[in-house]
């Protein structure tokens, strides 16, 4: 245990999970989806849903799409902030089966009507768990550093990812495969032990059959 864990996150209140949690996942949503945001619809299930603006967690999530940390004291404004920068953003009530209370869906759209659907949970202490993007099934905790890749179901493209890691002196943690056929599109994520150099990006994302590459530090 450490000391982070005995004192919780750093954060603007009141509540760890809701509201820490919230600007993490919120803000994971921004990364990944790594374009300028034009609109978001968010989801909100369970707790987040019933108690979700008691607890600031609306402006939370809006927070973080707008890459703010936890503890940032302009929080409680990001509505206006998010008007003010053109971020059109509406929340709805969603009802999700076998899934964490603290669960939000995000859609982003972005200028050139580029997407991404997220969906994530905030677990307790600020701590988050993305387990869906784009309808893939993944199992990002964000606990260690982390990359995802989405290529073509193609023999050799995880042995020529995990050689790129191999080269960069990255020992690998986790890994985690989801496609929707066979030879069809496909994610992997694979959790590292260490953040590796960023020029890693542009040697994975050189590799055939990979279209899209982004590495997430640990949170």
């Amino acid at each position: 245990m450490n000391v982070f864990d005995i004192i919780g996150p750093v954060m603007i209140g009141p509540s760890s999970s809701h509201t820490a949690g919230a600007a993490r996942l919120g803000k994971v949503a921004k990364i990944m989806f790594g374009k300028d945001i034009k609109k978001a619809h968010i989801y909100m299930h369970g707790s987040f849903a019933k108690t979700g603006k008691g607890h600031g967690t609306d402006k939370a999530i809006i927070a973080g799409l707008l890459g703010m940390e936890p503890d940032n004291e302009n929080l409680r404004y990001s509505f206006e902030i998010a008007k003010e920068q053109g971020l059109e953003f509406e929340f709805s009530e969603i009802k999700l089966e076998n899934v964490h209370p603290n669960t939000v869906r995000i859609e982003l759209v972005g200028e050139n009507d580029d997407k991404l659907s997220m969906e994530g949970s905030s677990v307790g202490g600020g701590s988050i768990l993305v387990y869906k993007l784009n309808n893939y099934e993944v199992n990002l905790n964000f606990e260690n550093p982390s990359i995802v890749v989405v290529h073509t179901d193609y023999p050799g493209v995880i042995a020529k990812v995990t050689d790129e890691l191999y080269k960069y002196g990255v020992n690998i943690c986790d890994f985690h495969l989801s496609r929707k056929s066979k030879g069809g599109e496909a994610l992997m994520t694979i959790g590292m032990d260490s953040m590796p150099d960023r020029k890693i990006e542009e040697d994975i994302y050189a590799i055939d059959y990979v279209s899209a590459v982004n590495i997430l530090d640990r949170l």
